[in-house]
């Protein structure tokens, strides 16, 4: 199997995956949740909800509710502005005044500084875990080809992550929230499993037949272990798709965001990693 002389088309396919994700996270941005914002967070149980009664709690206290999320079971999350202890207990007082059958689950307030820090580590977790991976990839297969590929391979899945939940941002509302970033760092790791598997036995086969060039090398890894890796992806793949699709909302965009790596990570691992890969070892030659 051939699939090597399709690398021209797999860069086509990046460059445009990489060129929507950019022009949407310029054009429509993120819709970050209370993580990132601050604000507060509040879970209820109404037996009887009613988005105009709920509406009035909050203008009878001089609030905009920003979002409510139904979570089942006659439970809501609602979403607002930060407020003092003086202004939680009036909302508590108007809570029980309209719906008496009521009872609060959970109240928490979040800051904007617990946005900024998780958003730098993330960003530092991202960064010192590519340095780590380029070096450890490069030094185990004694070649900084192989550790450039995996660290860009896994770089264009989180970038493309990161575009796909712009759009979803704009589209369907979904939020940029603590569950997001878990979701990338996972990809991350994802990413780098597929794309191992396949150096790992092009390392083998150099071993067997050191006469073969790197193009025929690659192309038999590939069709060695394709079968295996879209087996493996596509487990993942239906229990995640299962979950976005009947889901509690709570865990929906959790489970789409690390969908959305798994079919990404299988991808690169094939269509970018070993291309890049090769691209590096052709311009070493010249």
């Amino acid at each position: 199997m051939n699939v090597m002389k399709l690398r021209p088309l797999f860069f086509t396919i990046s460059a445009f995956l990489l060129l929507a994700s950019l022009l949407s996270i310029i054009f429509w941005k993120f819709k970050p949740s209370i993580d990132f914002t601050g604000g507060s967070l509040w879970e209820v149980n109404i037996p009887q909800y009613s988005s105009e009664k709920t509406d009035q709690i909050f203008s009878q206290n001089n609030l905009e509710l920003k979002e409510t999320t139904p979570l089942g079971n006659n439970n809501y999350s609602l979403k607002f502005a930060d407020i003092n202890p003086d202004q939680k207990g009036k909302l508590d007082q108007t809570l029980k005044e309209i719906y008496p059958d009521s009872k609060e689950q959970k109240f928490q307030t979040l800051g904007p500084i617990l946005g900024r820090e998780l958003l730098q580590k993330t960003i530092t977790a991202v960064i010192l875990t590519s340095i780590f991976l380029f070096l450890f990839i490069g030094r185990r297969f004694r070649d900084l080809s192989f550790g450039a590929g995996a660290v860009l391979a896994m770089l264009h899945d989180t970038f493309i992550l990161i575009g796909s939940f712009s759009l979803l941002g704009h589209f369907f509302g979904a939020e940029i929230d603590s569950l997001f970033v878990t979701a990338l760092l996972t990809t991350l790791s994802s990413s780098v499993h597929d794309t191992i598997v396949t150096f790992d036995r092009i390392r083998e086969l150099r071993r067997q037949s050191y006469q073969k060039d790197w193009v025929a090398l690659a192309n038999q890894a590939v069709t060695e272990t394709l079968t295996r890796s879209i087996n493996n992806s596509m487990t993942i793949i239906f229990m995640l798709l299962s979950l976005v699709l009947l889901g509690g909302s709570t865990t929906r965009w959790f489970a789409a965001a690390l969908l959305i790596g798994v079919v990404s990570g299988t991808y690169s691992s094939i269509g970018v990693a070993i291309p890049l890969v090769l691209f590096f070892k052709n311009r070493r030659q010249k």
